[in-house]
Parts: structure tokens; C-alpha cells; sequence
């Protein structure tokens, strides 16, 4: 490097600005922590906004193959179904908010409207390509919308703050327990077809992580039994992989590396969504599944 040269920025194998990516990841983790302790609904609102930006990444990145969604209608649709969701689960004993049988009608209700306002809207642009934009849209709007609102069904739960803090933590512990493992030690891909560099021994680090990040915070924080924290970071695993692999296939499908460059070092908003998506929904069934299980069991 000659005299006066810049020095090059770090980069991952993956080709990141790690630098960049740190700053960004340890910004983005400290909001939302504030948020869910300060103002748990902060968290909700902060993930709607989210999801908007999400959608209307998947929508531009589907017209690359020929698709055309309804940006405007899925944007506002995925978040409305978000906020939708966290409103609805308000009736629960633990948090009464509205009454009891207002909150499924609410739920459904912005989920149906929100699948006809998409349909009806792509109306004006004639039959040609209809049923292929409207499936598009269709499909942003449960992928983001219903998938992210159990955020905020689990935040509505009994100490849902905490819970979601340690399904969100498991979560983070798979990332970089994978990321640690697989780039150090990484030889054997687990799907080469979908995400070359994702591999078996970074498979490994995302169970040891975030296994010993799920009994730990489940014991200390949530005071429940390991073997919860141990089955709650199994899935978190297994899920988020999974939602993490289907956003690679969608980007393989549609011929780019990340949905957008809004965060520096990381890609788009789908890049940290995708992950949390699948898991999400899992840790709610898990914790209701848990609570469930006590009051059934209670004398």
C-alpha cells in the first residue's frame, strides 16, 4: 500500500463492511432494546415501519421477474396488520384494552380487508398480467404483514417484553454464533443451491450460542425451566435459518445479493427481517403453548 493510501475497509467473507456492519447491527439492537423497556409499543410501531420499508423492497425486487405488486396498498397493509395484531391481543386478561371478542374480529378483519384492497387496487390496471401482480402482492402482505404481527402478540403476553427480549436474543445468538463458526471454520454447505456460504459448522455455532443464550436469559430473566430456554433456541434456530434461506431464494430467484442498500454493511430492511419473520411466530406458540400448560396444569 503506497505512502498515504487510505487503508482498505475490513470486509467479511460475505463481502460486508464490517466495520459498518457493527456500528449499524449494535445501533439497531440498542433502539430496539430501549424501545421494548421504555415503551414496549414503541417496538411495535418501530417494526410496522419496518415492515413497510420490507414490502416495498420485496415489491420492487419481484418486478425484476415480471411482477408488478401494489406497492402503496402492500406497504400499508403489512404494517396496518402488524399494529392490527398487537391492538387485537390487547383484550387478553393480563392487558384488557377492548372487548373480548373485538380483538380476533379486529385481527381478521384488517388481514381480509387488507387482501381486498390489494386485489381491488391492481383492478385499474386491466386483465393482462392480473393474476401474477396480484399473487405478488398477496404474498408480501402475508410474508411480512401476518408473519411479523406476532411480535406483537407476544409482547402482549404475561411479561411479553421479557419474552420477546429472550426469543429476539436467541435469535441474534443463531446469527452470530453462525456467522463466528462458519467463517472460521466453515468447509461443508448446507445448501449450496440457495446460499452457498452458509454451512454445517456455522449450523453448529447457531445451536451452541444461542442454546446457552436461551437457558441462560429463560432461567435468569424470564425465571422459567432451561429446557424451555434449550427447546425455545432449538426453533429459533432451525426457523430463522429457514427464513433466512427462503429470502435467499428469493433473491436468487430475482438476480441480486441484497433487497436494497439502506443499511450500511447489512443490505435492505428484508436483510434483518428475514430471520426474525419464521421465528417469530414460533416463539409465540411456544410461550402460549408454555402457559397453556400451567394453567391447565394448575390445581
Amino acid at each position: 500500500m503506497a505512502v498515504g493510501e487510505p487503508e482498505p475497509e475490513r470486509t467479511s467473507r460475505a463481502g460486508r463492511n464490517l466495520s459498518a456492519a457493527l456500528i449499524v447491527g449494535i445501533a439497531l439492537f440498542a433502539v430496539v432494546v430501549a424501545a421494548l423497556f421504555l415503551w414496549p409499543p414503541g417496538v411495535v410501531l418501530l417494526l410496522a415501519l419496518l415492515v413497510a420499508l420490507g414490502a416495498t423492497e420485496v415489491a420492487h425486487a419481484l418486478r425484476r421477474v415480471g411482477m408488478n405488486p401494489t406497492v402503496v396498498p402492500v406497504a400499508i397493509s403489512a404494517a396496518a396488520i402488524v399494529l392490527s395484531a398487537y391492538v387485537s391481543a390487547l383484550t387478553a386478561p393480563s392487558a384488557p384494552l377492548l372487548p373480548a371478542p373485538v380483538g380476533p374480529v379486529l385481527r381478521w378483519g384488517v388481514v381480509g380487508l387488507a387482501v381486498i384492497w390489494c386485489l381491488a387496487w391492481r383492478m385499474t390496471r386491466g386483465a393482462q398480467g392480473y393474476a401474477r401482480d396480484a399473487a405478488a402482492s398477496v404474498f408480501i402482505v402475508g410474508y411480512l404483514g401476518v408473519l411479523a404481527s406476532f411480535v406483537g402478540l407476544i409482547i402482549a403476553l404475561p411479561d411479553g417484553q421479557w419474552k420477546l427480549a429472550v426469543a429476539f436474543c436467541c435469535v441474534v445468538g443463531s446469527d452470530t454464533g453462525g456467522y463466528i463458526l462458519g467463517a472460521t471454520l466453515g468447509k461443508h454447505p448446507m445448501a449450496p443451491k440457495i446460499s452457498p456460504k452458509k454451512t454445517w459448522e456455522g449450523m453448529v455455532g447457531s445451536v451452541l450460542l444461542a442454546g446457552a443464550v436461551g437457558i441462560v436469559l429463560t432461567v435468569v430473566v424470564l425465571h422459567l425451566p432451561w429446557w424451555l430456554g434449550l427447546v425455545l433456541a432449538l426453533l429459533m434456530v432451525v426457523f430463522g435459518t429457514l427464513g433466512d434461506l427462503v429470502a435467499s431464494l428469493i433473491k436468487r430467484d430475482v438476480g441480486i445479493k441484497d433487497m436494497s442498500s439502506v443499511l450500511p454493511g447489512h443490505g435492505g430492511i428484508m436483510e434483518r427481517l428475514d430471520s426474525m419473520l419464521f421465528a417469530m411466530p414460533v416463539a409465540y406458540l411456544v410461550f402460549f403453548a408454555y402457559l397453556w400448560w400451567q394453567i391447565s396444569a394448575a390445581p
